[in-house]
């Protein structure tokens, strides 16, 4: 059976200062937004977008969104060394998958997925 729902497309991440958020994403994704204005920054990784839009009050936590990673626990360091807060540990739920999950400094939910039964191809 075919699904209509074709996979994650674009994550957006609601910040309180954009231009600090957009130096932290890149340093931390490792690449350069494709798309800069004031009211919109978006990045290509892997072929997703991440996008972050500003706003003056940022509320709780609002969105958890999972990118693949080939080294669950180097990525997770890595956010740690880039000032991300640690939320849960990398852990194992199930075969070989592996999740983390890290908060950025404007609160929103990072997670990382390593899953290597996962495939862009569709079914």
């Amino acid at each position: 059976m075919k699904t209509p729902i074709l996979g994650l497309r674009t994550v957006i991440y609601k910040v309180s200062d954009l231009g600090q958020a957009k130096e932290w994403y890149t340093n931390v994704f490792q690449t350069q937004p494709y798309f800069d204005e004031t009211f919109y920054v978006g990045f290509n990784v892997g072929g997703y977008e991440l996008g972050l839009q500003p706003e003056e009050v940022v509320h709780g936590e609002n969105v958890a969104v999972f990118w693949g990673v080939e080294d669950i626990n180097k990525e997770y360091k890595r956010f740690l060394e880039q000032d991300a807060t640690a939320i849960e540990k990398p852990m194992n739920v199930g075969g070989e998958v592996m999740v983390a999950t890290v908060k950025d400094p404007w609160n929103n939910l990072i997670g990382l997925i390593y899953n290597p039964e996962f495939s862009l191809k569709q079914v």
